[in-house]
């Protein structure tokens, strides 16, 4: 059993563990103490300096983020004499940062900005030297404005602690130091996986999505343009967050409702694309397990986790399911065989796809997502640019009425919403798996996926089919991935994984709600289990809990596809992978 040790935080008294740090040790005691630096076990470096606080008995202001707590201690958090020290921290940060706060991406979102109007800063008495850097923004999916960076590491810790890809490092010395890539190359000339989880973890808007806003506004405009968005399952949980609500909201029926006062023409949710998606893979999966195709089978939803595949393990491309990721299959379905049902044209068709993560920006810009000159998806926009659109709108987002998805795609199950939830994508395609070798289907109860829930990044267990037992894996966070890949490569038997690119899996993609400002759930990512938890909900209270029971999926199955892994399929829902350079 840890040894306990009592300490008196601004005349609260605490219990915490030895060596906690007195930032955490603080916040247990219900007081916030600002930081600029710290993420919980990513980044614990005492750069900024904007935690100090004071210690009886000691005389310099200490960083408490990385005080070690020992013995019994009376702190101070908020003293005059930190005030005063923790004003001038953030003034010299303030001095050399672009202050364009109106018109900065991050406006009153900024971490950076809301510990100034905390601190009551109106005047600098301190004149810094600005830096004046292009914008580096020649990829689909991330622009860096070294301008706003204040050093923190936090992008530099994510990237190679928890996604283990190594973009950022620093370059230079004293003032000069950039947190860059190497050479300060674009990221799209690195090997970034486009994930976007610098993004989330950057407190100003040093680094943050390339919009896409402002296309579909345009798109919506023409009146000889027939606009369709679909929306990725966990956006129904994560979205309300942007407009005030809780961690973990379900929004669905005003998500709908939202996107239908924009102006789309039709709203659908991915979620059906999803239950497609585990139809097309867990046929795959049989025929590989029957011998036809190497075994592993790796998921392919990810396209950031795609991407980091053909970087770093291009020997094991070919174990990846073919199968496109959710959103590209439904764009190449709306402008086939939807446009055929609706009497359209493929050039009059915009398709817009609201996701959880920069990494679909990326997906979408691939030369293989698309057909005879078409894109499956024209334009990808995240969580993030759906609540700037529903703010620019005038539209009061809580206090809409709940609406359904549009026909003939409103109908998905509960195997497409958790999808979004690292572990989902295996639970779907094994109960349709089950269904199709055993011809029923299996009772809720009868798969125990409770092994393969949890925090843990690494999850291995088996599962039983009926006549064959299968091997399952699964990894969120690309670090956590090569735990398991290193694995298959020293020989060891799995016969399906999944792998989410990001931690927790979409639910934490790059593009979601960024928890800053004052909000302390900021300094931890426990968040994103409570956006898990609410999918969970969505399927344990949906009436179609396996995709393979869908109607809809059905109907399209026997008006277009024929059958899963048919020629058609084959054509519109799969592709093929690039080996890259490390």
């Amino acid at each position: 059993m840890s040894e306990l040790v009592k300490v008196t935080i601004d005349g609260i008294e605490v219990e915490v563990e030895k060596n906690t740090s007195i930032l955490e040790a603080a916040l247990k005691a219900g007081i916030e103490i600002p930081s600029l630096c710290y993420l919980k076990e990513i980044n614990e470096i005492g750069a900024c300096r904007v935690c100090i606080v004071e210690i009886e008995g000691v005389g310099a202001l200490q960083a408490s983020c990385v005080y070690p707590i020992t013995k019994p201690i009376k702190i101070k958090s908020h003293s005059p004499r930190v005030l005063k020290s923790r004003r001038r921290v953030v003034e010299l940060l303030l001095s050399e940062h672009h202050r364009e706060c109106t018109t900065c991406i991050r406006n009153i979102n900024c971490e950076l900005q809301n510990i100034a109007d905390n601190l009551g800063i109106r005047d600098l008495s301190a004149t810094g030297e600005t830096k004046s850097i292009p914008l580096q923004q020649n990829n689909s999916f991330i622009v860096r404005d070294y301008n706003k960076c204040i050093k923190c590491h936090r992008c530099e810790a994510i990237c190679s602690k928890i996604q283990e890809i190594h973009v950022y490092s620093s370059l230079n010395r004293g003032a000069d130091t950039l947190v860059s890539p190497a050479f300060l190359k674009d990221l799209g000339e690195t090997n970034c996986i486009t994930c976007g989880q610098c993004v989330i973890a950057c407190p100003t808007a040093s680094l943050s999505e390339k919009e896409n806003l402002w296309e579909v506004w345009e798109s919506l405009k023409k009146e000889d343009k027939y606009v369709v968005v679909q929306t990725a399952p966990s956006i129904q949980v994560t979205l309300g967050e942007i407009f005030g609500m809780e961690t973990g909201t379900i929004v669905t029926g005003k998500l709908a409702c939202a996107l239908r006062r924009l102006g789309f023409d039709r709203v659908f949710p991915t979620d059906i694309s999803a239950d497609i998606t585990i139809m097309e893979e867990a046929y795959e999966l049989i025929e590989r397990l029957n011998g036809n195709g190497r075994l592993p089978l790796l998921s392919s939803c990810c396209p950031a986790w795609v991407k980091f595949a053909e970087h770093f393990y291009p020997q094991l491309l070919n174990n990846l399911s073919s199968c496109k990721s959710p959103h590209e299959m439904f764009g190449a379905l709306i402008k086939t065989y939807y446009a055929k049902k609706e009497g359209l044209k493929e050039r009059d068709i915009v398709t817009v796809a609201v996701m959880p993560c920069t990494a679909k920006k990326f997906e979408a810009s691939r030369p293989e997502m698309g057909w005879y000159g078409y894109r499956d998806v024209d334009y990808v926009i995240t969580t993030r640019e759906l609540g700037r659109m529903i703010r620019q709108a005038g539209i009061k987002f809580r206090n809409l009425d709940d609406e359904p998805f549009d026909m003939p795609f409103g109908v998905s199950s509960g195997a497409g919403a958790i999808f979004g939830a690292t572990g989902g994508v295996i639970e779907a395609a094994v109960r349709s798996a089950y269904a199709i070798i055993n011809k029923k289907n299996a009772e809720m109860g009868l798969i125990d996926f409770e092994e393969i829930y949890g925090r843990s990044g690494v999850k291995v267990g088996t599962v039983n089919l009926g006549e064959k037992n299968l091997r399952i894996a699964i990894a969120h966070g690309t670090g956590n991935a090569r735990i398991i890949l290193d694995k298959v490569l020293e020989g060891e038997h799995f016969d399906y994984i999944e792998i989410m690119g990001c931690p927790g899996g979409c639910v934490g993609g790059g593009g979601q709600p960024i928890l800053g400002g004052r909000d302390h759930k900021r300094i931890s990512l426990d968040y994103r289990h409570n956006r898990t938890d609410a999918l969970h909900n969505i399927d344990l209270h949906s009436q179609l809990r396996q995709s393979h029971d869908n109607p809809d999926v059905k109907k399209l199955y026997e008006e277009f596809l024929g059958h899963p892994l048919s020629e058609m399929s084959k054509k519109l829902l799969h592709t093929t992978y690039t080996p890259r350079s490390p």
